[in-house]
């Protein structure tokens, strides 16, 4: 099936009253593991590619990659820049085959990040590809930090988010509410008040990143208040070491010559387990049948 929109991903899983994972690739394993899941389960994927990652591969080989899985399966798939930083890295992203870009201002001041992320949409309307913004900033530290927390001085602002969305034209808003990247430090409390009015507010739909440490109510309440998109990286990243450190420390395959490919077929097999749990928890078994093939 070709790639198609985060526009038309999220407009269904909207109106569905579900979430589509939006799962990280960081190498061959890890996309195997996304589509195996995905395939088992009949749901629809969101497939992010980190700027911050970008250190590790080839971002031209990945969507290289992700379109060839998707184009041999019938499962919808969006291919999707995680925290787009520069200009330069969303235009690669623009001209390898993305179908969506999300481009993080939020560091930037008010206007600022106005400015540029309308910039990108213009950018990438032209071509067909969606816009996902973020307005507020989500805790913790996307390059690898491994325990972050929220501010609530930081908390997306629903007077301000109004502003943002008519200003720039993106399809998508990642909001802050609590949420933090990496392993939450304490227990995280989410402002569902805040996003209910973000949520009442907002024509387009919303994006929560940095999952770690929320519960499965957490999930589940922050879809039934129009979370449509949820990242998810970091319990990926935890299954795939448990089960590297499980083929590390097996002596029956240590002994085989092909070790190493044991041991990968297992961090393969963690991460699609890690995947497929949180296509149960967003709601999204099942729901590939909601989009036209």
């Amino acid at each position: 099936m070709p790639l198609i929109s985060l526009a038309d991903m999220l407009k269904t899983a909207r109106a569905g009253k579900f979430g589509v994972g939006a799962f990280n690739g960081v190498d061959s394993h890890y996309i195997d593991a996304i589509f195996d899941a995905a395939k088992r389960l009949s749901s629809p994927i969101i497939i992010n590619v980190a700027e911050v990652h970008l250190k590790f591969f080839e971002l031209e080989d990945m969507a290289a990659y992700v379109r060839y899985k998707a184009s041999a399966s019938n499962l919808p798939v969006t291919l999707n820049l995680d925290h787009g930083l520069t200009m330069p890295t969303v235009m690669r992203a623009l001209e390898a085959g993305f179908t969506s870009v999300m481009f993080d201002g939020s560091h930037l001041p008010y206007e600022e990040n106005v400015r540029q992320t309308a910039e990108v949409v213009k950018l990438a309307h032209a071509r067909g590809i969606s816009v996902e913004g973020e307005l507020g900033a989500v805790g913790g530290d996307e390059g690898g930090n491994l325990e972050g927390a929220a501010d609530v001085a930081l908390y997306t602002d629903t007077e301000q988010a109004v502003d943002y969305v008519r200003s720039t034209g993106i399809d998508a808003l990642a909001v802050a509410i609590g949420n933090s990247h990496g392993k939450y430090k304490g227990v995280p409390k989410l402002d569902f008040d805040r996003l209910a009015v973000l949520n009442q507010r907002m024509p387009v739909p919303l994006v929560l990143h940095g999952g770690s440490g929320l519960s499965v109510d957490d999930f589940q309440r922050s879809i039934s208040l129009g979370i449509a998109k949820i990242n998810f990286f970091t319990g990926m990243s935890q299954a795939a070491l448990d089960a590297m450190a499980s083929g590390l420390a097996d002596d029956e395959i240590a002994r085989k010559y092909d070790h190493y490919l044991f041991t990968m077929q297992r961090v393969r097999k963690g991460v699609s387990e890690a995947v497929a749990e949180q296509m149960r928890i967003f709601g999204s078994v099942d729901k590939a049948s909601h989009y036209a093939a």
